[in-house]
């Protein structure tokens, strides 16, 4: 089969598009066809050496997908070869066949496409977790949310809107502020050097904001606790563009929370992952959410994706494309 891997960590230079072995289901696994796969930032700190350091290489990247089932290990009962499944965390998802744990799979409804889960999985369970879980939304919360163009940011968006939050898009260029218009956005902040504060203020009557979702790394780190009310929410996340500093409890202002927040924790059984899984495509299939397509590309190009993801030149969900061709 063919794979994106790295034999060591670094720049885009070091993927490699590959022939490698075909993998083979374990007890509990299942062998897939990779119909799709979504480009994530997780990805690129993989490819820069900052997680997943405890896995050898050479190593394929990717972690999401959706594709159809091949072969089933020993004790998997509960999905047939032929089905149409899609992962939000899967390693090695960058090929044309992985394998991965039965546990880590949903079922794809019929009328769901493997590309809009592939470009779904991650961005949407992350975006429910934090609407829903880490910060529950409340009917009239007021919500700052950084790089809504992005994928996480498009849907982040729209499940506050759901919620009858009202949300304020901090973007860094008229051409992504037209996507979060789009999304739902109640205000958008054209911002490109982290001068965001007063801007806010504006839009929240100098009151600040409930709740912040900051994915943007150091740079924004202070304006975002600028911009919160009192007792107002901060949800960091992003670990691709490193931790933002030493924080001094005591020096934390306005009585504010603030805390990291993973999508893994929001999808820590099977049975989390499928019922919210289920819910996004209900979404979907209704209307009320849209994915936002950043564009679909051939896996050999995975190089360059991650150069336009890194550098901020796309707006919505990539998706690498393993196998065109599959029904």
């Amino acid at each position: 089969m063919k794979a994106v891997r790295m034999n060591r960590a670094g720049d885009s230079g070091v993927l490699e598009y590959t022939d490698h072995p075909d993998p083979v289901p374990g007890p509990g696994q299942v062998l897939l066809a990779v119909a799709a796969a979504g480009v994530n930032f997780m990805d690129i700190a993989v490819r820069q050496g900052k997680v997943w350091t405890n896995m050898p290489n050479p190593k394929i990247l990717g972690v999401e997908g959706a594709g159809r089932v091949l072969a089933l290990g020993e004790g998997v009962d509960d999905f047939a070869v032929g089905d149409r499944v899609a992962w939000g965390y899967g390693p090695g998802s960058y090929a044309e066949k992985v394998v991965l744990p039965a546990g880590s799979l949903v079922a794809l409804p019929d009328d769901i496409d493997f590309r809009t889960a592939a470009a779904l999985m991650v961005n949407g369970l992350t975006a429910s977790h934090f609407a829903t879980e880490f910060h529950p939304i409340q009917p009239g919360d007021v919500a700052l949310v950084h790089a809504a163009a992005g994928g996480v940011g498009t849907v982040l968006t729209q499940l506050i809107k759901l919620r009858g939050g009202k949300v304020i898009a901090r973007v860094s260029s008229e051409a992504k502020a037209a996507v979060a218009r789009k999304a739902g956005a109640d205000e958008v902040i054209v911002d490109r050097e982290g001068d965001f504060v007063d801007a806010v203020m504006r839009f929240t009557d100098g009151q600040g904001v409930d709740v912040l979702y900051d994915g943007s790394g150091p740079a924004t780190f202070q304006a975002s606790l600028d911009a919160l009310r009192p007792a107002g929410t901060f949800c960091w996340y992003g670990p691709v563009l490193e931790a933002s500093r030493t924080i001094e409890l005591f020096q934390l202002p306005r009585s504010i929370k603030i805390g990291y927040a993973s999508f893994l924790d929001h999808i820590r059984t099977p049975e989390r992952l499928r019922r919210h899984a289920q819910w996004l495509f209900e979404q979907v299939r209704e209307g009320r959410l849209r994915v936002f397509d950043g564009g679909s590309f051939p896996l050999a190009d995975a190089a360059r994706v991650h150069d336009d993801l890194w550098n901020r030149r796309t707006t919505g969900k990539l998706v690498l494309i393993p196998q065109e061709d599959m029904p």
